[in-house]
């Protein structure tokens, strides 16, 4: 039924815009970007400082965390691309990861959700295991493939449950308090989801989901009640490549000015906006040259401003940063 909504919603919108402009139907472009490309690193492959589907990605200190999905294991570097260390392998035991996904670091400790093995896996930032969360399932505090968590002021984990169609919200030790969405059933209205990939907070509590397949993000108040969203006309699972709609949202990340950056992984860009859903900029466009992106799948945001992106379909990470930084 989305998709058949999805397409009346598309053809309305295509007629107005044909109605507006006299019988002219054209994208309209988004402005210079406000940020400029830095540098880049990686290649596919199995060595150091080599990916195979490069998924996640976050920051501490000067040292920059990459899920390295199809090889098992995270690499760590510096913010110049210089390779420091790595650890995990391919599997399910502990230490062993499947399909680490969006990453997140609290508190001197990374928090790595898991695709193919359905839980949250916690290490300290050397690589040491210390505890997982989560099991295989539909009830509480269980998954079905988290692709990406957030964790407020009290250490409390709100966790993207992507098949399972909701965001539920857990104790520091992995109990059940609340959830977001129906279990098991998708949505277009407010507080449903299509497929929801990640979660950010900021500093005053609000809560960002990425709702991924309807193509939109969600915000909730520090009270979870639903406060507003934005991507397409209404918000209502229709993708796009005009400024503030999307193709797939897959991360998202909070600026030190509280700004929201989201990965469009289809539209091969990122985007940025104010906390209120207002678009601000984008850059990257699709390709494999040096600023180009082939499936931007994660962002994250240094407290310098300076941005991180793991770009999925070459197998890299690329550094921009605002123009006269």
């Amino acid at each position: 039924q989305s998709t058949i909504l999805k397409s009346i919603i598309t053809g309305i919108l295509a007629l107005a815009i044909l109605i507006v402009t006299g019988g002219f139907l054209f994208v309209f472009a988004d402005k210079e970007s406000d940020y400029q490309f830095v540098s880049s690193w990686g290649i596919r492959g199995s060595g150091p400082g080599q990916f195979n589907d490069v998924t996640g990605i976050d920051i501490a200190g000067d040292n920059v965390f990459v899920a390295d999905s199809r090889n098992g294991r995270i690499q760590v570097f510096d913010i110049d691309g210089n390779f420091i260390r790595m650890f995990g392998q391919p599997g399910n035991n502990v230490g062993e990861l499947g399909r680490p996904m969006n990453l997140t670091i609290y508190k001197d400790e990374l928090y790595v959700p898991e695709y193919f093995n359905d839980r949250i896996q916690v290490f300290s930032l050397d690589g040491t295991p210390k505890r997982m969360i989560g099991t295989l399932g539909n009830g509480h505090g269980q998954f079905n493939a988290p692709g990406g968590l957030a964790l407020d002021s009290e250490g409390n984990l709100y966790v993207a449950d992507f098949y399972n169609q909701r965001i539920q919200k857990l104790t520091p030790n992995g109990s059940f308090m609340r959830q977001w969405g129906i279990t098991g059933e998708s949505g277009i209205q407010a507080g449903k989801f299509n497929y929801p990939t990640d979660v950010a907070i900021d500093s005053k509590g609000m809560l960002y989901i990425a709702d991924g397949y309807n193509d939109r993000v969600q915000v909730f108040g520090p009270d979870g009640k639903f406060s507003h969203k934005w991507g397409g006309p209404f918000a209502l699972n229709v993708d796009g490549p005009f400024k503030s709609w999307f193709a797939t949202v897959t991360s998202l990340a909070i600026g030190p000015e509280g700004n929201v950056f989201a990965a469009d992984f289809h539209n091969h860009r990122i985007q940025k906006f104010a906390p209120d859903g207002t678009f601000l900029t984008a850059f990257g466009s699709q390709g494999s040259g040096s600023g180009q992106f082939k499936y931007p799948i994660a962002v994250a945001v240094a407290k310098n401003g300076v941005v991180f992106v793991t770009d999925f379909g070459n197998n890299r990470i690329q550094k921009w940063q605002q123009k006269g930084f």
